[in-house]
């Protein structure tokens, strides 16, 4: 099983579906290439492979109950993020970009997230980003 997604002429996400896996050739028409090839043409859209094991350009792995048990290096996961609906496909840097969620929060072209200019506070309470005075508000 694999997951794949279809974009839109900006490269935007529009849907993602669950698909063969693409090392499964055997049922792949002749005149398709891969997967990724095949449910492009049948949906007329660009379709990209995505891996719902990737996070923040980190590889997870899971055990039985579906608990992230480890993770490894950037060379072992697959364009960044697991696509979602709404993410941006960077083609220079083959990776899954999440939408910004505050116009004051930057990219981090290492883990391909975004971070809040403020780090969230460490003292076990609940904040939430004000983007008007751009930090951490304690939730009462």
């Amino acid at each position: 099983m694999a997951h794949y997604c279809f974009l839109n002429s900006l490269n935007i996400v529009e849907q993602v579906i669950v698909g063969k896996d693409e090392d499964d050739l055997v049922d792949l028409p002749e005149e398709f290439e891969s997967w990724e090839d095949f449910y492009g043409d049948l949906h007329k859209k660009k379709c990209l492979r995505t891996s719902y094991n990737t996070y923040r350009n980190q590889h997870i792995y899971f055990n039985e109950s579906g608990d992230p048990v480890e993770t490894d290096t950037p060379e072992k996961s697959f364009r960044g993020n697991y696509a979602g609906i709404g993410f941006f496909y960077d083609e220079e840097n083959n990776v899954f970009i999440p939408p910004q969620p505050f116009e004051s929060w930057n990219l981090n072209e290492t883990i391909w997230d975004w971070e809040s200019p403020v780090p969230y506070p460490d003292d076990g309470q609940y904040y939430e980003w004000s983007e008007k005075v751009e930090n951490w508000i304690l939730i009462p």
